[in-house]
């Protein structure tokens, strides 16, 4: 079995380069896919413990955290959609012209 300090140190990589790409991005695809790392890396995180505890409740924060991601994915790429259909850019520079 892993050692779940590896497991808990992989996921804060995992978040960290997540955190840093959502920061330091400026094309909405790829901060939306930043996004999804640090989702992953917490779902990782919950089911180490999972495993590491013996009990079930981290598998159950796993799977609502896994539809809360697919939610933000159709709501952002639904979003994205929009404003390229209008403005024919994704950049989030462009974000403030979905006020008009």
């Amino acid at each position: 079995m892993i050692d779940p300090a590896w497991v808990s140190a992989l996921s804060a990589l995992l978040f960290v380069i997540g955190l840093g790409g959502a920061f330091t991005r400026k094309n909405a695809i790829i901060v939306l896919m930043c996004i999804e790392l640090m989702l992953n890396a917490a779902n990782m995180q919950f089911a180490a413990a999972a495993v590491h505890h013996g009990d079930a409740t981290g598998w159950i924060y796993t799977i609502f955290a896994i539809a809360i991601a697919a939610s933000e994915v159709a709501i952002g790429l639904a979003i994205f959609l929009a404003m390229y259909g209008k403005h024919e850019s994704i950049s989030l520079d462009d974000v403030d012209v979905l006020r008009n």
